[in-house]
Order: C-alpha cells, then structure tokens, then sequence
C-alpha cells in the first residue's frame, strides 16, 4: 500500500495531508495553462580548504553537505580525547560514576606528556574536574586519569573505545590510548570524527555545555579552551582541538543557528589561525544555502492501515524517531512523502514492528527513508473473529486482483 503525503511549512507542526488525484469526466473542456518555470534555489559547489581531510554534517539528519576525503585515515591528535569524554559521559548517564567521584591519580597519569591539566601524583580528583580538563584544556594527564578509573589502565580502556568506535559505526577508526599522543596504529577520519560528534551532542546533552566553556582554571592555573571560534562566533559551541607534528591543526566544532546545528571537521592545516580560518568557511557554508527541518515527532501517527485476524482492525503507524531532513533553502514546499506500507498485516503484531517505510521525496529525488513502525500492540482474535477476517480478506484479494 502506497500513500503520498505533501510537507510543506506545516511540517513544523507534523501536520500532513493525503494528494488525492481526481479524474477528469469525460467530455469536460480543460484550458491548458502555460507553465511557468519557478526559480530554484541556486547551490554553489563547496569551498575548497587548505587542509588534508574535511566534513560538513548536520547533526540532526546526519546528512553530509561537503566533504573532502573525510574517509580518509590520518592522525587524529586529541581528537581522540572526544572518544574518551564520550565514555565517561556514558558512565555518567548509566549511573555507574558520579561527577563528585575522587579519582587517585597515578605517576603514570602524572608523568604523560604534551597539554597538561597539572593534577599533581596522589592527589584525589573529581571526575568533574577531569572531565573539564579533558574537554577543554585538553589535559592528557586527566585522559590517562580517566581512563585508569574507568578500565583500570589505558590499554583495556584503549579497548573500549575501539568496541564503541565499532558500536557507533566509525569504521576507520583505531585507538591505541585516550589522550591522542602518536601511535603506529592510531588513526581516524574527519567522517568518523563526526559521527562520534553527532552522538556526544545527541546521547548526552547535558554534559555538552562544557565544550563551550572558553577556560578551565585548576589548581592555581587558568588555561583557555584554544578553539578560537569560541571567542569569533556566538553560534559555536564545541567541540575540540588537536594538533601533533604528524596530524597538524584539526578542529572539529559544531554551530547551532535557529533550529539547525551544524558538525565540521577539519584535519592537516597547517596552523591554528588555518583552522578556525578554514572551518569557518564551511560553517557559513552551510549555515547559507541549506536548512533543515523536523518532518515528524517520534510517535507521530502517520497512518491506519487494516490488520487481518486481529482483536483490532486497524493499527497505528508511525515512526520511532524524530524525522529530520536538510535541503536547499526555500525548497521545502517540494517535500513529500510516501508511505510504503506492508500490504497484508496479519496480527499478532507488536510494538515496534517494522510494517514499511517513509520515503521523503525532494521532486523527484528520494532524500531519506526511515522505517514506519507499530505503535500499539494487536493481539489475535478470537476464532470467529479470524475466520471472519479471512473471509473478507479472500474477497478483498479477488477484487484486487481484477482492478490492478
């Protein structure tokens, strides 16, 4: 079964409604109409940046805007440290750790070098305060700190993040530590590193605010976040730096204006002007040509086919996620939808079941697809029931069969 549904403006309000195509009688005078070609939305080709590897992604609909070998392996420098934030934040959302946590710092932690947080050997630390210093001044003593107490060395918690990098679809991915420091095997993507970005600022919001923060003061000592364009531009509010000799200057930030967020990921420029310089470009970029918008709520209903055999006859169909498309600006009133939806359901069926797919159509381009799901339970019903509903289902089919 297959349902063409319009969006338009009124997509902000998850309203839809169903294009009925209407026959003309026969015999009826029709004036041809000229057609008069509307302006599209002119889109330019991506600017072009002095750096190895970049992306540009919205962070609702994942949908890639520009890129440059963002699959690229290359050295990932602190970057890295994004992962290991990532899995504390984890810890914290699942209860296992607490921010107020004291955290005994080794002289293994203590003597890492490179970007320090300056945690001294045998001091007690919150993991509030590691966390702050892996974030923003991009302490590898605090990573190794972290990564001691988590897994209870680096090279397990190593690990860890390489299983998650695998759970979060990052396929180019390889840690060897938690702080980013050179190594033979170590090595990421710009693709993989927004990927990673989309997920902290999606799974966990409330610890995100921390990578806005423009300084970190611990123990006597101010260090500022050296992500410039926190101080350039009021839109920008993360992520993360990371240079090495091997990975030059990289940057990954993200950017929200209205209702759209933007990731970019820049990796190799040649220094840390180049890399607020040349992630600003693609932020405007985006920021210029495109937006995005939610189609649907999670839960939305979006239709109510029939159901055979039931203790119900229709079920309620939707999606069971938020549904977010990024498209050309002043484009939306081309949106549609379509509904492909199984066309024999037969209960029992639960909640969640896959029963077809949305299709969101841009004119004739298909822009994304999500799976329509149950959003109720049906049971099986009684005995007279089915074979009642097998009857009418015999007799549905005959006349389908004659009028296809």
């Amino acid at each position: 079964m297959n349902v063409f549904t319009s969006i338009g403006r009124s997509a902000r309000l998850c309203l839809f409604a169903v294009v009925v195509t209407v026959a003309v009688p026969a015999g009826a005078q029709s004036t041809p109409q000229p057609v008069i070609p509307q302006p599209q939305t002119i889109i330019p080709a991506a600017p072009q940046l002095a750096a190895s590897s970049w992306i540009l992604m919205d962070a609702n609909s994942g949908r890639i805007l520009a890129e440059h070998n963002s699959d690229e392996r290359l050295p990932p420098a602190s970057l890295t440290k994004l992962m290991t934030a990532y899995l504390v934040e984890r810890e914290l959302d699942r209860g296992t750790i607490n921010l107020t946590d004291m955290v005994n710092i080794s002289e293994n932690a203590w003597r890492t070098g490179g970007s320090k947080m300056f945690i001294e050997v045998g001091d007690q630390v919150s993991v509030d305060n590691l966390l702050h210093g892996i974030i923003i001044v991009s302490g590898n003593d605090a990573s190794v700190a972290m990564a001691e107490h988590l897994a209870g060395g680096e090279t397990p918690f190593a690990d860890l993040m390489n299983q998650h990098a695998t759970r979060l679809g990052m396929d180019n991915t390889n840690f060897q530590n938690a702080t980013g420091l050179p190594g033979d095997n170590h090595y990421s993507t710009a693709h993989d590193m927004a990927r990673l970005s989309r997920h902290i600022i999606n799974d966990y919001p409330d610890h995100y605010a921390i990578y806005s923060q423009r300084t970190f003061s611990y123990g006597g000592i101010d260090q500022p976040n050296r992500n410039r364009l926190l101080w350039r531009d009021p839109s920008v509010d993360g992520l993360k730096t990371g240079w090495t000799t091997e990975a030059g200057f990289c940057l990954v930030s993200s950017a929200k204006r209205d209702d759209m967020r933007l990731i970019s990921v820049v990796m190799g420029t040649n220094s840390d002007e180049a890399r607020a310089q040349e992630t600003q470009k693609l932020l405007s970029y985006g920021f210029r040509f495109f937006e995005t918008m939610k189609l649907y709520e999670r839960g939305a209903v979006l239709a109510t086919p029939r159901v055979w055999g039931g203790d119900i006859n229709e079920l309620r169909v939707g999606v069971d996620e938020e549904v977010f498309m990024t498209l050309p600006r002043n484009r939306n009133e081309e949106l549609r939808a379509r509904l492909n939806l199984n066309p024999d359901l037969q209960a029992p069926i639960a909640v969640g079941d896959e029963v077809g797919t949305l299709e969101v159509h841009l004119g004739d381009e298909v822009v994304g697809e999500r799976r329509l799901v149950a959003l109720e339970n049906i049971e099986e019903g009684g005995l007279f029931k089915r074979l009642f509903d097998q009857v009418q289902r015999f007799f549905s089919n005959l006349i389908s069969s004659f009028t296809d």
